[in-house]
């Protein structure tokens, strides 16, 4: 009989840690923190012109970033952890796809510009 107790001592106090591991992450604010720094990333890509260079990645991170918010209003904490993970990446991604394509926009202007003054010191020399 007091190895029965003694059993069931352990297992009152294994399901009472759990029950503390679960309500620890139940306060946990890390999807509010997670969703935070996805809706920076959000907004550097935008203000970097993610929305004209990037559109396809900015959407994903934006649909990404309100499934999100919606999982954290049905109380899914690991979803909306996950989906804001997905979207700070997103987000992160069309801001270096803008970067990127602004590169190499200007990179073309200015290889268009260097041409146009070799065809007028061209003309201006055989003159």
């Amino acid at each position: 009989m007091h190895s029965g107790l003694s059993n069931l001592a352990k297992a009152a106090g294994f399901c009472a840690m759990l029950a503390m591991g679960a309500t620890a992450y139940a306060a946990s604010p890390i999807p509010a923190e997670k969703i935070a720094v996805a809706k920076a990333s959000l907004q550097r890509a935008e203000q970097s012109g993610a929305p004209e260079f990037a559109p396809v990645e900015m959407a994903a991170a934006r649909d990404k970033l309100g499934r999100a918010e919606k999982a954290i209003a049905d109380h899914d904490k690991l979803a909306a952890t996950q989906l804001a993970e997905q979207a700070d990446v997103d987000a992160q991604l069309a801001e270096a796809t803008a970067q990127r394509q602004k590169a190499h926009k200007a990179a073309m202007e200015f290889d268009a510009n260097m041409q146009v003054l070799r065809q007028e010191s061209l003309r201006s020399s055989t003159n």
